[in-house]
């Protein structure tokens, strides 16, 4: 039976660049980060000959049992994969939301950091987060992102 979530990845065209944008940008924790290519990883991901560069970070001042992480990001440095289409109603495509308090002032913070939105914060007017707000956007491998700020209780 499934007991929660550990955690979630994105496969990053350099991890070094992905983890100072997401720590410095967003403000997310490094944990820590490593490198596997042992036989162990390549079954585990099906790859013969792995050799992975991955990161394990955090939003700051949530618990995470165990792992220490929720977010991983991983280099694939071989073999690496092909660029796909990362529009968002493409299967597959997945993307991530952060919660924030307010949303003004992060999309404000953020906007003067060069980060890319896909439009202006957006007010949910229907739904389960009626009241709230969010707004799209995307990371420097163009991964999109979203920022929710939920409805008052």
């Amino acid at each position: 039976m499934i007991q929660g979530l550990w955690h979630v990845s994105f496969t990053v065209s350099n991890l070094e660049a992905a983890v100072k944008w997401y720590t410095e940008v967003l403000g997310l924790e490094y944990v820590r980060g490593q490198i596997q290519a042992n036989a162990y990883t390549s079954k585990l991901v099906g790859f013969p000959d792995i050799h992975l560069k991955v990161a394990q970070l955090r939003v700051p001042g949530l618990a995470v049992p165990r792992s220490q992480h929720h977010i991983e990001l991983i280099e694939y440095v071989h073999p690496r994969g092909e660029d796909i289409p990362l529009d968002t109603n493409r299967k597959g495509v997945a993307h991530w939301a952060f919660q924030v308090d307010d949303m003004l002032a992060e999309y404000t913070r953020l906007k003067g950091l060069g980060v890319h939105f896909k439009s202006e914060p957006n007010y949910i007017a229907e739904g389960v987060n009626k009241g709230g707000y969010a707004v799209y956007f995307t990371d420097p491998d163009g991964f999109t992102l979203e920022l929710i700020q939920p409805p008052p209780l």
